[in-house]
């Protein structure tokens, strides 16, 4: 995956953006009637680079689909074949690449065998990792300084906003007064 150079206000899927709050909540249990006085549940905000997750053709009603942006898991690097680029985690791979030297000596042959009976296929569904980019802060994991950031489909909300319009709304409104669907950080193009 490439970056573009030049931004412009078109959320599309994909696009790194900021600006929307993140409304984590965290709750004891299930809340059955508002009369009990001992509701036990918290509700941070964070507002933290996100990712559309709705395509172009869908975004409208003032509503996008999102999920935070976050740092990779300090555990990708005990597997080799991701350390070397943690992207691969991406894309299909054999069934041992998936699992650190460690974790595939501790499974007994009958599993070792089981997996090699697998077909290439995707290990970690529910994730995606975002190619390095300058324009990411840099933190350290593992004593390594790096700049990769992943998302988890399962962190996925929904945010309304009244500046969240269609591409040809923004088309005409630009022509007016320069309006725009929160600020993209750098939308993600095919080469």
């Amino acid at each position: 995956m490439f970056y573009a150079e030049k931004t412009d206000y078109y959320l599309r899927f994909g696009d790194v953006v900021r600006g929307y709050i993140l409304p984590n909540t965290a709750i004891k249990e299930p809340i059955l009637s508002f009369k009990s006085e001992s509701h036990n549940y918290t509700i941070d905000v964070e507002m933290p680079y996100s990712v559309v997750l709705t395509p172009c053709c869908s975004i409208g009603e003032s509503t996008i689909s999102l999920t935070p942006l976050t740092k990779v898991r300090s555990n990708f690097f005990k597997n080799p074949y991701f350390a070397e680029d943690l992207t691969r985690i991406n894309r299909k791979m054999e069934p041992q690449q998936a699992h650190s030297p460690d974790e595939w000596k501790n499974f007994s042959l009958e599993e070792q065998q089981r997996y090699l009976e697998e077909k290439i296929n995707y290990a970690l569904l529910n994730l995606f990792v975002y190619e390095e980019n300058e324009r990411f802060t840099k933190y350290t994991l593992r004593k390594r300084e790096i700049i990769y950031y992943m998302i988890n489909f399962k962190d996925i909300y929904t945010m309304k906003c009244a500046m969240i319009k269609r591409p040809e709304e923004l088309k005409r409104l630009s022509h007016k007064n320069h309006s725009h669907s929160g600020k993209k950080i750098h939308p993600p193009t095919n080469k």
